[in-house]
């Protein structure tokens, strides 16, 4: 074979590879968003908490992060959740900001409630607990020590 005929099956072959990734990715990608739905939860302190980060109920990942942004009419930060469809969540479900160790990621943890109601997709998370401040309870160590010398 001449080698202008071997150059135009490879580059035929490339252009077929990229056609096929370029699909796989996009079939993967709404593979995910297919399996899961969104609910809103508002806390009044998100320290650390980005998009991507997990969302756990007894340990194990359920969902993650979609998105964290201020509600400027409640001054809030509103936090949009991504569920497994599989996980019925309760109405008086707990979500709680939570630190993976002592200086690790943080994530949100749900606490199952004991309600036979269930979130429909779009429905807020009412029940919430804020991160936890290390370097405020630091700084409120360090201040209660210094009065008592």
């Amino acid at each position: 074979m001449k080698k202008s005929t071997i150059e135009l099956y490879v580059g035929i072959f490339v252009i077929i590879g990229l056609v096929c990734s370029a699909y796989l990715v996009t079939e993967i990608g709404q593979l995910k968003t297919r399996d899961n739905y969104s609910v809103f939860a508002y806390f009044s302190s998100v320290a650390g908490l980005k998009k991507g980060a997990s969302v756990e109920m007894a340990g194990v990942k359920i969902g993650s992060v979609t998105s964290v942004v201020l509600d400027t009419e409640k001054l809030l930060a509103k936090v949009e959740l991504s569920i497994n469809k599989k996980v019925k969540l309760s109405e008086d479900v707990i979500a709680s900001v939570k630190t993976s160790g002592i200086i690790g990621d943080k994530y949100i943890s749900l606490s199952p409630g004991a309600s036979d109601e269930t979130l429909a997709p779009g429905d807020t998370i009412f029940n919430t607990e804020p991160a936890l401040d290390i370097e405020g309870l630091v700084k409120k160590y360090m201040f209660s020590r210094n009065k008592d010398k």
